[in-house]
């Protein structure tokens, strides 16, 4: 953008309050629901009655979400702003407003920090969602950013994850296992050369596409009755909607839509697909329990309405008693109840 950072100047040179001033600049806060911005120690946002007020936050921390070295400032902002997305999209809400705590070392260039909000802005544009406000602060040696999310949806309009039922279809939207593969690329694990594989893998790990349209589609069905994003694995969060809503569930193997890139990438280093695509985590597609009197059909109607993404029905929802299981082609079942995805605080499996 005209009068942007040059190349060698650093968050140090500016200090904080003229990196607040560069930020601004990216986000005049000339939306009609923004009554006053960045600038100030509070946004000041419009709202009406007749909805309800949504808030999610989440972070990316550097060595923890993401490798550095993995993808660029801008993909960093995409990534940071569409991982909260994905948690409004799973609720059907409709995102607004975001604010934004950066902390940095002192040396990284101010351009980097510009490309990572352009990236956060391009995430959210689609939605007319933008920043208002945040925090920056130093850090001695790592880039931490923590976005909070704040959006809307009517009361009869949202879906939360406790409502699933006994004989419900469980439905996933478009593929799993691709951010799995695209951080083995990453690590530099994959050996030989693939590079349509490799850009389609990276492209899953580094900017994730947040399901708004079809979130906000689906709750406007009435038809859905539990749904999260897929962000700590397929079977983790499955593990949560089961959780939450008191059943368990019975999962097809062959119905779970493994990525390309993911099965390719898998058995390049000897690795089972179905396993990625089980457990690997941040592939960001909606995981939804449907009425199953009619209820599929409607969802197709509406899905089809605003998306071309496709969805694939990969199992129902079964009595608490039964537990969480995975039904393999010959008949094997293997209980995944002790079983999850990518918890931070606890054992942390291979990701």
């Amino acid at each position: 953008m005209p009068g942007g950072a040059t190349p060698t100047e650093t968050l140090g040179d500016v200090g904080e309050f003229g990196l607040i001033q560069r930020i601004r600049r990216l986000f005049p806060g000339t939306e009609p629901t923004v009554v006053h911005g960045i600038g100030d120690d509070v946004a000041v946002v419009r709202t009406d009655s007749d909805h309800l007020l949504l808030v999610t936050c989440d972070c990316q921390i550097e060595g923890v979400h993401f490798l550095r070295h993995a993808l660029n400032f801008w993909d960093l902002g995409w990534r940071a702003a569409s991982v909260n997305l994905s948690d409004l999209a799973a609720m059907g809400g409709e995102p607004l407003w975001a604010v934004v705590s950066l902390m940095a070392p002192a040396e990284l260039p101010v351009k980097a920090v510009e490309d990572l909000y352009r990236g956060m802005a391009d995430a959210l544009r689609p939605w007319q969602a933008t920043v208002v406000g945040g925090n920056t602060a130093r850090h001695p040696d790592r880039l931490v950013v923590d976005v909070t999310l704040l959006g809307r949806a009517r009361p009869d309009g949202i879906v939360t994850r406790d409502g699933a039922r006994p004989g419900d279809v469980i439905v996933v939207t478009g593929t799993l296992g691709g951010a799995r593969a695209g951080l083995e690329w990453a690590r530099g694990r994959v050996a030989g050369d693939a590079p349509e594989v490799r850009k389609q893998a990276m492209a899953r790990y580094r900017t994730p596409r947040a399901r708004v349209a079809e979130g906000k589609a689906l709750a406007a069905t009435g038809r859905v009755r539990a749904m999260l994003d897929v962000s700590d694995g397929l079977l983790g969060d499955l593990r949560h909607l089961c959780q939450a809503s008191g059943v368990g569930a019975l999962v097809e193997a062959a119905c779970i839509p493994v990525d390309p890139c993911c099965r390719q990438t898998a058995l390049s280093v000897g690795a089972d697909p179905l396993e990625w695509a089980l457990r690997g985590g941040e592939d960001y597609e909606l995981l939804f329990s449907v009425d199953r009197q009619g209820g599929v059909g409607q969802v197709m109607e509406a899905l089809g309405a605003v998306s071309d993404v496709a969805f694939a029905v990969i199992g129902w929802i079964v009595p608490r008693e039964a537990g969480i299981q995975v039904v393999f082609p010959d008949g094997t079942r293997r209980s995944l109840t002790a079983e999850g995805g990518w918890d931070h605080f606890g054992s942390r499996p291979d990701k």
